[in-house]
C-alpha cells in the first residue's frame, strides 16, 4: 500500500512575490523597465512643462490663464488616482497599463497640436488621466511581482525616477522649448509611450480579473472627484484661495464631500476604497501619516524659497542655488536607503525617521526668516541644513511608507491601497498649499508670518509621528 505524500508547495525563485509565480524572471525584468518608463513620463510631464510656460503663454496670448496647464494636470491625476488603483484590482494591472499609455499618448499629442489655450488645457486634463495610471500602477504592480526584501532593493531605481524628474524636468523644458519650441515637449513622449506599451503589453502579467466591473462605485467616484477638485482648485488659484466667497464654498463642498464619500464607501457593494483597507492598523497609521506629510512637504514647496530669500536676501538666482540642497537630500537618501534598509528591513522605524528628520528640517526653515540680521554665514549654513533636511525627510517618508503599504495591503486591495497612499499625499500637498496660502495672505506681511507658515508645517509632522506606525504595529501579520 503507498502512501500520498503531501504535495509540497512549488518553491518560488528568490525575490519572486508568490502572486507572481507565473512569470519568468526575464518577463519580470521586462514589466520592471516597462513600469520605470511609465512612471518617467507621468512624473516628468508634471516638471518638464514648467519652463516651457513663459514659450506657450507668449505663443497662444494665454496670460494669467497659463496657469491653466499645470492645475489642468494635477487636478486630473488627483481624481483619477483612486479610479485608477481600483481598476487595477479589477481587470488586473496589464490592462490598466495599456489603457493608461495609450490615453497619454493621446493626452500629449493633442498637447503639442493644440493651437489655443482652452485646447491646450483639455488636453493637459487628458494626460493627468494617463498619468494617474501610469504612477499607480507601476507602485501596485511591484508588490505583485517581488518580495519584500527585493522591493527594498529596487526601490532606488523608483526615487531615482523621482531625482530624475525634479531635476532634469525644468532644465530640459526649457531647453526643447528655446530649441525646437514648445510643441516638442509633448512630441517626445511619443516614441517612449510606444517603447513602455510594447515592452509592458509583454511583460506585465495578465492578471485575471478579480470582480465585475457591474459593481463599480460610479457614486464614490463621483463623490471623490467632487472633494479632491474643490481641494486642487483651492491649492491652485491664489485668487480663489484668497476670495471671501470662493474659498468658504470650496471648503464646504469638500467636507459635504468627504462625508457623504466616507457614508457610500461603508454601504457600496464594491467600494472604491473598500474598508478593509482600514482593518490594519499599520496601513491606516501610514496613511495618516502620508497624508501629514503631504500637507507640510508639499504644501510648503511654494514658501520655502521666499523664506530663504527673506532671511538671507539673496535674489532669485542665488536663492535658486541653494535649493540645489533640498534635491540634494533627497538624493542623498534615495542612492543609500536601498543598501541599509537591506540590512535594517523594518519599514516602521525608517518611515517615523523622516518624519522627525523633516520636523527638524522644517523647524529650521521656520527659523530663517527671523536670522536676517545674523551672520551671513550662519544664515546660510541653517538654510542649506534645513534644506537638506527637508529634502531627506520627503524622501525617506516616501520610500518606508510606500514599501510598507506594499507589504502590508491585502493583496486583493493592493491596487487601491497603494492609490489611497497616492492620493492623500497629493491632496495633503493640495491642502497644505490652500491653508498655508490663506495664513500668509491674512497675516500681516513679515518675515514673521513665513515663520508662522514653516513652523505649522513642523508642527503636522509632529502630529504625523505620533499617529504614524509604531514598532508592534509592524509585528502584525500581514493580511491574506
Amino acid at each position: 500500500m503507498t502512501v500520498d505524500r503531501p504535495r509540497q508547495p512549488a518553491r518560488q525563485p528568490p525575490g519572486l512575490s508568490p502572486s507572481a509565480s507565473g512569470q519568468s524572471p526575464a518577463r519580470r525584468e521586462l514589466a520592471f523597465v516597462a513600469l520605470l518608463l511609465g512612471m518617467l513620463l507621468a512624473q516628468l510631464d508634471g516638471n518638464i512643462v514648467v519652463a516651457a510656460l513663459p514659450s506657450i503663454a507668449a505663443d497662444v496670448n494665454a496670460g494669467t490663464t497659463v496657469a491653466g496647464v499645470l492645475a489642468a494636470y494635477l487636478l486630473t491625476v488627483t481624481v483619477t488616482t483612486p479610479v485608477a488603483g481600483k481598476l487595477g484590482d479589477v481587470v488586473g494591472r496589464r490592462l490598466v497599463f495599456v489603457g493608461s499609455i495609450l490615453v497619454f499618448a493621446t493626452g500629449s499629442l493633442a498637447c503639442a497640436l493644440s493651437d489655443s489655450m482652452l485646447a491646450l488645457i483639455l488636453a493637459r486634463a487628458v494626460q493627468g488621466i494617463g498619468g494617474s495610471g501610469l504612477v499607480v500602477t507601476a507602485i501596485s504592480s511591484l508588490g505583485e511581482l517581488f518580495d519584500k526584501s527585493e522591493l527594498v532593493r529596487r526601490q532606488i531605481w523608483l526615487t531615482a525616477i523621482m531625482a530624475i524628474s525634479a531635476l532634469a524636468g525644468p532644465p530640459l523644458g526649457g531647453f526643447v522649448a528655446t530649441v525646437w519650441g514648445w510643441p516638442a515637449i509633448f512630441f517626445i513622449n511619443l516614441p517612449v509611450c510606444v517603447v513602455a506599451l510594447a515592452i509592458g503589453a509583454r511583460g506585465l502579467p495578465a492578471t485575471a480579473a478579480r470582480s465585475s466591473l457591474r459593481n463599480f462605485d460610479v457614486a464614490g467616484t463621483a463623490l471623490i472627484a467632487v472633494v479632491a477638485s474643490a481641494i486642487v482648485v483651492l491649492g491652485s488659484f491664489d485668487g480663489l484661495g484668497s476670495s471671501p466667497v470662493w474659498a468658504p464654498g470650496l471648503v464646504t463642498l469638500a467636507v459635504a464631500g468627504t462625508v457623504a464619500f466616507v457614508a457610500r464607501e461603508r454601504h457600496a457593494s464594491d467600494p472604491l476604497i473598500p474598508p478593509e483597507l482600514f482593518a490594519s492598523a499599520v496601513l491606516t497609521k501610514a496613511i495618516t501619516a502620508t497624508g501629514l506629510s503631504g500637507i507640510a512637504l508639499f504644501g510648503t514647496f511654494a514658501f520655502i524659497p521666499l523664506a530663504v530669500i527673506a532671511g538671507t536676501g539673496y535674489g532669485t538666482a542665488a536663492v535658486s542655488a541653494m535649493l540645489i540642497a533640498l534635491t540634494g537630500g533627497q538624493l542623498a537618501v534615495t542612492a543609500t536607503f536601498s543598501v541599509v534598509a537591506r540590512r535594517y528591513p523594518r519599514m516602521v522605524p525608517w518611515g517615523r525617521l523622516g518624519l522627525a528628520i523633516g520636523v527638524v528640517g522644517l523647524g529650521l526653515m521656520a527659523v530663517v526668516p527671523l536670522l536676517s540680521e545674523r551672520s551671513p554665514a550662519v544664515v546660510v549654513a541653517l538654510t542649506l541644513v534645513g534644506l537638506a533636511l527637508s529634502g531627506a525627510a520627503l524622501a525617506l517618508s516616501m520610500q518606508a511608507f510606500t514599501l510598507l503599504g506594499l507589504t502590508t495591503a491585502p493583496r486583493t486591495h493592493l491596487g487601491s491601497a497603494m492609490a489611497t497612499l497616492t492620493f492623500v499625499r497629493q491632496l495633503g500637498g493640495s491642502i497644505g498649499s490652500a491653508a498655508f496660502g490663506w495664513l500668509l495672505i491674512t497675516l500681516p506681511t513679515s518675515p514673521t508670518a513665513l515663520s508662522v507658515v514653516l513652523g505649522l508645517a513642523a508642527l503636522a509632522l509632529v502630529v504625523g509621528l505620533a499617529l504614524a506606525p509604531g514598532r508592534a504595529d509592524e509585528s502584525e501579520p500581514s493580511p491574506a
